[in-house]
């Protein structure tokens, strides 16, 4: 028996993409946005100090890597 936080019918929309572990920003953020365009996608720097307030309308994406050269100007 499959409870409800672990339904994998066709028809439940989907709450957890883990395929994207390993993509950048933009194509997770695209993709989930393709999946369920109803949610607002937020990237965060791992460590970032959050509200514990649950939103059903959000995911979260933690970021911990550094994309480009940092550098002056």
């Amino acid at each position: 028996m499959s409870s409800p936080a672990n339904n994998n019918s066709c028809d439940a929309p989907k709450t957890e993409w883990p395929e994207l572990v390993g993509c950048t920003i933009k194509d997770a953020t695209d993709k989930i946005k393709a999946d369920r365009p109803d949610l607002n996608v937020e990237a965060l720097p791992v460590g970032t100090i959050i509200i514990p307030v649950i939103d059903l309308n959000r995911v979260r994406l933690w970021v911990d890597t550094v994309a480009e050269i940092p550098k002056i100007g």
